[in-house]
């Protein structure tokens, strides 16, 4: 498991690098000059050249790109081309900011998901059963924006006004002091994401009570709750840990267009900005956290798999 659990880290630290180069790249072939874009069209020509030797874009761009990763490595990730604050201060704050959102959307969504995935699963080919696979299926088929739009009109515009419709907050002051302004963003995130994990969740169930063990299990008389939990639920856990990681992954992904559309000062309205900006050391520096992020959440996924996975555990 070990020898396993390195070779995905090596694999990880590889995307990793690869995903710097496609960054670079993909920066570097933006329109426009970053130099003028910071000094204006009134710029003179030595002041332009001066600020382009101060961000080292006089060289070829494959000399651009190791300076580049040279400052990486030494966690100096430059500074910020529109406010001149440093890019690391930039990231840290935002990066706490969106963690604070998925982490409230994943800590209600994955276990609300998997009691919804077992519940359903138990009550097969019911009415309650066929009404959940419909709700979840009308879910996973709307984008997260127009879930979003729809609880600002029922919540804050429309038919009740009980919710603040955008993100509001003061310099200085934390996401999290005012609980009320994540209600809406929070839900959003949760209804975006809870129905994949509940209709795999669902589907791993009916495996797995189809099972010989399971069923020998009821056979032998055990109570229903400990067939559940001692023998359905840890087997069931492994591919759903899967499914639940990508769509962690997904989070990070999908809060762009939340943040962006709640004005909820994260990696995602951060990244627009920058963008729109041409900001160019953030949106590298926030590229590569949200790939960063990407690469943590699946070398935790593969590692939950392999834990559970007693063939893997118990082999020599």
């Amino acid at each position: 498991m070990l020898r396993l659990l390195g070779k995905r880290t090596l694999l990880g630290v590889f995307t990793l690098w690869a995903i710097s180069v496609v960054v670079f790249l993909a920066t570097e072939t933006l329109p426009g000059d970053p130099a003028r874009a910071i000094l204006g069209r009134t710029a003179t020509p030595a002041r332009l050249a001066a600020l382009r030797e101060q961000l080292h874009l006089t060289g070829s761009p494959l000399a651009q790109y190791f300076h580049w990763l040279k400052d990486l490595g030494s966690f100096n990730f430059g500074h910020s081309l529109a406010n001149g604050e440093p890019v690391g201060h930039i990231i840290g704050t935002t990066v706490v900011n969106s963690s604070v959102l998925m982490l409230c959307a994943a800590v209600i969504a994955i276990p609300l998901s998997i009691v919804v995935g077992t519940w359903s699963a138990l009550k097969r080919d019911t009415r309650a059963d066929g009404a959940t696979s419909v709700v979840t299926l009308v879910l996973a088929a709307l984008p997260e924006f127009v879930i979003g739009v729809f609880l600002i009109v029922l919540f804050a515009t429309g038919l009740f006004h009980v919710l603040p419709a955008v993100f509001v907050v003061n310099p200085g002051q934390h996401t999290w002091s005012d609980p009320k302004q994540l209600v809406l963003p929070v839900l959003t995130l949760v209804l975006a994401v809870s129905p994949y994990i509940v209709r795999i969740m669902r589907a791993t169930m009916q495996e797995v009570f189809e099972s010989e063990y399971v069923q020998q299990a009821q056979l032998k008389g055990l109570p229903e709750r400990t067939v559940i939990w001692r023998h359905a639920l840890p087997n069931s856990i492994g591919p759903v840990a899967q499914v639940i990681a990508l769509q962690l992954a997904w989070l990070l992904g999908g809060v762009v267009l939340v943040e962006y559309l709640f004005r909820y000062p994260g990696i995602g309205f951060q990244l627009t900005d920058a963008v729109n900006n041409r900001d160019l050391p953030v949106i590298q520096g926030l590229t590569l956290a949200i790939a960063l992020f990407y690469i943590a959440v699946n070398l935790l996924a593969d590692a939950i798999t392999l834990i559970a996975n007693p063939r893997v555990r118990t082999s020599r």
